[in-house]
This record gives structure tokens, sequence and C-alpha cells, in this order.
């Protein structure tokens, strides 16, 4: 069973004010993000690293994003209860969760083995159901698609055919794109008749999108 103390709550409760200072105004992100027990997705020790606005190490090369990155891709995903949502880079489970707060049916690939295997057991602990799938994201999941978004939470050295051509007309993807150190953030749009339009929404750091699974 996960704690979730009263300290835990008033730690998550400032974060959550601070993201609010910082410009996030969507309430069911905020909601969402209030819920979801962040130390949870890290070792016991780092409770207060949990709650202030950084990413944080998490093993096999990756990081847990940064709490304003999490929230400004999910605002500007713009989730509505029932959205089948595409996740690239499940990581530690966290941006899932958050996702999985606001009602989404979610579809998440990861490819380091470690990581996957981790993000299912407290996803499940979480209470909550996904398709949690070990695999290579450039490719996307053609079984459950069209997704209504796509979320990339990784940096892409381009942005993946294959994640756009699963994109349902109406749809949003939101992706981080560049090979250094600092990636893009792009907000693809995909109108009724298939056409795609890019938005530039700001420089970001994530660490990179990988091929294939990792062994």
């Amino acid at each position: 069973m996960l704690e979730d103390s009263y300290r835990h709550k008033g730690l998550r409760k400032k974060l959550i004010e601070e993201l609010a200072e910082k410009g996030i105004t969507d309430k069911a992100v905020l909601e969402a993000m209030n819920k979801i027990p962040r130390h949870a997705f890290l070792d016991p020790a780092f409770t207060e690293q949990a709650y202030q606005d950084i990413a944080f190490r998490i093993g096999a090369g990756q990081t847990i994003s940064q709490p304003y990155t999490v929230a400004f891709q999910t605002q500007e995903l713009r989730v509505k209860k029932g959205d089948r949502i595409l996740e690239i880079g499940t990581g530690s489970g966290y941006q899932a969760s958050v996702l999985l707060a606001m009602g989404a049916k979610l579809v998440s690939i990861e490819r380091q083995r470690e990581l996957f295997l981790k993000a299912k057991i407290i996803i499940d602990e979480l209470g909550y159901n996904a398709k949690l799938i070990y695999g290579d994201g450039f490719k996307g999941n053609e079984m459950y698609a069209p997704y209504d978004k796509v979320i990339v939470t990784c940096g892409a050295p381009f942005v993946p055919e294959k994640l756009v051509e699963q994109l349902k007309p109406g749809g949003r993807m939101i992706i981080p794109v560049g090979e250094g150190d600092v990636q893009q953030m792009i907000l693809i749009t995909k109108d009724a008749e298939g056409n795609v339009k890019e938005e530039l929404k700001g420089d970001f750091r994530f660490v990179p999108m990988l091929k294939d699974k990792a062994k």
C-alpha cells in the first residue's frame, strides 16, 4: 500500500500552487497532479525532491520529468475524459498516472524493460488500468489507433511519421524535437481533412528517444 501522508499532501499542494503561478491554468491538470503521489515514483529517501519543480534520475539513464513540463505538455493536449491517448516513454509512470487521473484511456510504450516493469507495479497500486507496452515508440501502436491525443516524453530526433498517421483527425500531439541538450516543444494538430499543422511551444530538456527495445 502506498503511503500518502498529510506531509506528502501538504508538499504536493505547495507544488500545485507553484505550477499555477508559473502559468498552468487548466484546473483539471492541476487537480490530477494534486491527486497523484509523485513521491511514489522516486526512492523513499527523496520525498522532499519529489515535490520540488525539478527533473530527477530514475535509473536506466532516464529521468522523471520536471512537474512543470508534465503540466505544460498535459495542458497542451486539452485532455477530455474518455480520450484515447498514446504516450511514448512511460518512464517512471508519473505522466501516465496524471493522464489516467484525468480519465484518459491510455496506451503507453516504454523501451527500457526495467522501467516498464516498475511503472506497471506503481500504476496498478494506484488503481489505474492502462495498456502498457514494452516496445519501440517510433512505431507507435497500430492495434489501438487512431488516438485522440499523442504525447512524447523524450527528445525525438524528428517527428515520427507513424505517430502522426495514428493521430485522429481533430487530434493533438505534443512532442519535444531536437538532438542536442535542448529540444523544441512542438504542438501538432490534425484538422478534420487530415491536414497537419505544427506550432512551436518553447525550449525544454528531455532525455533522448531511443529506437528498438532495450535488451
